[in-house]
């Protein structure tokens, strides 16, 4: 299958180096054109992971991952278009690829926060009226970090991807080319059904917010490691109770994927998206211990600014109240110095704060 991998992230290392390994013809696009230009010239990217180190070949032509830095020549022939970057970047790209899709493509977003909505909005502006499917899951398919210009070190991979589409309509046609790529998934009903799966506004704000003091004292911290403690623990699991009354609100089905399975060990409890055991793999990794600007950084800027936007005005449009995630985002303002809700990716600034429920259900079906 030709699948097209666009940013020059972490996840966007790691997805087209797994599409590459299964057999897929890969092609994988970023805006920095420099970044893309030094990748090409090492002619590998180095994979280490369970199955120990490896690579595979990189280049502008005749490689396993073929290197586009035209987004347009990028888009055309692809069957799927995977994007796992941050949200933050979503308004932007739609703009830019909108005009390039086509029918019968399917845009991957792991995670979305809703961004399946933002793509198919921005194609309807664009003028372009295909028949694209975006679909958005609940986390990104890798627990990755790069290390060096070519060097992606895995320490877990999702082995539960719920997943929605939108327009849902067009969910079956997309699931066939999905599984080709990602067996894992589990389709759910639609596209905000996968954005309220969204693991990283629960996960991030409360460790962030909560580690303040030492995030800004030490040189790097790790908030998966320390950071996680069992007060900061009921704070998550409280937003995440918000998070699952929401949905059932909204009329969606279990599994919610509660994130406490996250914390499960290997022979606990029910596997969540990464599988059993998948926090313990991650701290031992060391990667995920960093430098977080608390102005800067995604999971201000995404999970929080984004992500807890979304579920409080989903909330305050559904009539269910979402304190520990109302709270959270005033901490986040205040430190930030910046009204985040106000910026954020809402149902106000989607222009939907005003649909009846029905109305939305036909938008979730239909498209826009």
């Amino acid at each position: 299958m030709k699948i097209t991998v666009l940013g020059g992230g972490h996840g966007c290392y790691a997805a087209a180096a797994e599409m590459a390994e299964i057999g897929h013809d890969v092609v994988l696009w970023r805006r920095d054109s420099d970044a893309l230009k030094a990748l090409a010239e090492t002619g590998e990217l180095f994979i280490l992971d369970y199955q120990g180190e490896r690579s595979v070949t990189v280049g502008f032509d005749n490689c396993q991952i073929n290197l586009k830095d035209s987004l347009e020549q990028a888009i055309v022939d692809a069957e799927l278009i995977i994007i796992p970057l941050p949200a933050t970047t979503h308004l932007n790209l739609a703009k830019q690829a909108a005009p390039y899709f086509k029918d019968g493509q399917v845009v991957y977003l792991p995670p979305g926060t809703f961004g399946s909505f933002v793509f198919a909005q921005a194609m309807k502006n664009s003028g372009n009226h295909a028949q694209t499917a975006f679909a958005e899951t609940g986390t990104l398919p890798y627990l990755v970090r790069k290390h060096g210009i070519n060097r992606i070190v895995v320490s877990g991979y999702a082995t539960r991807l719920p997943t929605g589409v939108f327009p849902s309509h067009l969910s079956e046609a997309a699931f066939k080319i999905l599984k080709q790529a990602y067996p894992s998934v589990e389709p759910i009903e639609d596209g905000l059904s996968g954005a309220l799966m969204n693991a990283g506004p629960i996960i991030h704000p409360p460790l962030i917010m909560m580690n303040a003091g030492p995030l800004e004292h030490f040189e790097a911290w790790d908030i998966h490691n320390e950071g996680t403690q069992p007060s900061i623990r009921r704070v998550t699991s409280q937003l995440d109770a918000e998070r699952m009354q929401l949905r059932e609100a909204l009329g969606y089905a279990a599994p919610h994927f509660p994130l406490a399975d996250h914390y499960n060990k290997a022979d606990e409890g029910d596997e969540w998206m990464y599988g059993r055991g998948a926090h313990g793999k991650l701290t031992d990794s060391g990667d995920w211990r960093e430098d977080i600007d608390l102005q800067s950084h995604r999971y201000m800027l995404e999970d929080t600014r984004l992500g807890l936007s979304l579920i409080v005005s989903v909330g305050r449009w559904a009539g269910v109240k979402t304190p520990v995630a109302e709270g959270l985002l005033n901490i986040a303002s205040a430190i930030t110095g910046k009204d985040l809700y106000a910026e954020g990716l809402t149902f106000e600034s989607l222009g939907l704060a005003n649909k009846s429920k029905q109305e939305l259900q036909v938008i979730l079906k239909q498209g826009v």
